[in-house]
């Protein structure tokens, strides 16, 4: 999942408007997100995934817009994108089904919690944040986060990551999610760290002792 590029804070001008005041955060649909495939290529050019280590990223726009692809063909695919009078960011996914085909490859036993809470269809994934290079990019970041979450009322949020992009793994843990483990993709280059965030009093309480085993589960 990508994340802001960490860089050089850009401070406003006098007068100028702070940059999350100028941002709308709007719900599009699945037919929207496909008209704005080419603005969201460019965006991940731009955004975080230029944060990852060169040798474990992927460069290519085709290879973003396949993927795009294939998550708005998934039941219940959702985007929310932040705008001012242009795109500067977006986070979409879709609902963990509750085969639990979202965990295959995960190194071990899967914690009883998250297969209960997979098998109630409680489980909403994101898989890609996307945001412009800016003062505010990690506030921004966790916006969209925030409201894609929100508008599926899920009761937990799910992603995966490389496992060398330590930016991202210290954002996201940073923001409260907790590190599960590693999961390995037959198709994919490297290995993924699978992150979970309990949404809620009810699931942060079920997941307690997750909270106390992802501190030496995390990747320094």
């Amino acid at each position: 999942m990508a994340q802001p590029r960490q860089g050089q804070p850009r401070k406003p001008r006098a007068g100028e408007p702070s940059t999350m005041d100028a941002v709308r955060l709007r719900r599009v649909n699945r037919w929207l997100a496909q008209d704005l495939g080419g603005e969201l290529a460019d965006l991940y050019i731009d955004s975080g995934e230029t944060s990852v280590p060169e040798a474990y990223r992927s460069r290519s726009r085709q290879d973003f817009l396949n993927r795009l692809t294939g998550d708005i063909r998934r039941p219940g695919f959702a985007m929310v994108i932040a705008e001012t009078d242009r795109l500067v960011g977006c986070a979409f996914g879709f609902p963990v089904s509750s085969d639990g085909f979202w965990w295959l490859g995960f190194d071990g036993a899967l914690p009883q919690s998250i297969e209960h809470l997979t098998a109630s269809g409680d489980v909403f994934a994101i898989t890609s944040i996307l945001v412009q290079p800016h003062e505010l990019d990690q506030a921004m970041a966790r916006r969209l986060q925030e409201r894609l979450l929100s508008d599926h009322q899920a009761s937990l949020g799910a992603t995966l990551v490389d496992q060398n992009d330590h930016p991202t793994l210290a954002s996201l843990r940073s923001w409260g999610w907790l590190d599960l483990g590693e999961v390995w993709r037959p198709a994919g280059p490297t290995m993924l760290r699978a992150l979970v965030l309990p949404l809620g009093e009810r699931t942060t309480a079920r997941l307690e002792g997750l909270a106390h085993d992802a501190w030496t589960r995390w990747p320094g």
